[in-house]
């Protein structure tokens, strides 16, 4: 069975964070970056990155610094602003007169990010996939934990604090992988104020992104989703510049599309999307 290989990217910054690279076989028809969220990292999207590899498309799949496999300043960011930079700085790499077109998949809180992109680095992709993306969380801290965030943010920024996503069943009911969730040493249960205080102001800087969202979009969304609130999603999807939108939801799916029973259908929605977007890049291209 193809695999992937592990490489690190050194930011700007000088940090350097993990991501696997999933090449395919022959000539790629697509360069795939994929975005995990909040709590999660690549190891949970190894079957997706695997179906569209075996489908022709260089797959990449980002572990955002600080989660996952990247020990250095464990659940911290300088800004939000950073988080794009080294999603930016990445894609830049992977673009070139002779490269496929390249498309982000983004995923929970990572949606933030693939969305973000068009705003600070615009025309950078030709498609964007967002799988049940947190732009509009239903599960937040309550309003005392939020305060001792902000006073935490100002006084001690690196104080952790847990991420409100404790409960496996939040994103799946399947009773295997939330064993596997609970059990994962990778995933990020805390997060530092200064991480979760940019966060909020990255919801404030996504209200001016609508106008910069000119790329074909995916909307994909789980019907029994308890952690964001689909139809808020949906209204500011539509918002978005772009022309090129598909919205798919699933019935009775869960939050990790991924950890369906059968997430095959969600795979190939995905990769029949992206095949239009690969084919609509090459006519204008």
């Amino acid at each position: 069975m193809a695999d992937f290989h592990l490489w690190t990217f050194a930011a700007s910054d000088g940090y350097r964070w993990h991501y696997r690279h999933y090449p395919p076989m022959g000539k790629a028809r697509a360069t795939v970056v994929g975005i995990h969220g909040i709590q999660s990292h690549g190891g949970w999207y190894e079957s997706s990155c695997r179906f569209l590899q075996s489908a022709g498309c260089d797959v990449f799949f980002v572990d955002r610094r600080g989660s996952g496999l990247n020990e250095q300043a464990r659940g911290d960011t300088p800004s939000f602003r950073r988080l794009l930079d080294d999603i930016g700085e990445f894609l830049l790499t992977l673009k070139g007169p002779d490269r496929p077109p390249l498309v982000v998949t983004a995923i929970s809180w990572g949606g933030k990010l693939g969305a973000g992109i068009q705003y600070r680095y615009p025309g950078l992709i030709e498609g964007l996939a967002l799988l049940a993306p947190g732009f509009c969380p239903r599960v937040r801290p309550t309003r005392r934990e939020r305060l001792q965030i902000l006073a935490a943010a100002l006084a001690d920024p690196k104080r952790q604090f847990p991420i409100p996503l404790s409960d496996p069943a939040l994103f799946t009911a399947n009773t295997q992988w939330q064993q596997f969730i609970v059990a994962d040493p990778l995933a990020l249960r805390e997060a530092t104020a200064r991480f979760l205080l940019e966060s909020v102001k990255f919801d404030i800087y996504l209200k001016r992104m609508p106008r910069h969202g000119k790329a074909p979009v995916l909307l994909q969304l789980a019907g029994e989703d308890r952690i964001i609130d689909n139809e808020r999603t949906r209204r500011f999807v539509s918002k978005w510049s772009t022309k090129e939108k598909s919205v798919i939801e699933y019935a009775g799916a869960h939050h990790t599309l991924e950890f369906e029973p059968d997430p095959l259908p969600v795979f190939s929605d995905l990769l029949q999307w992206l095949e239009r977007v690969v084919a609509v890049s090459r006519r204008n291209g």
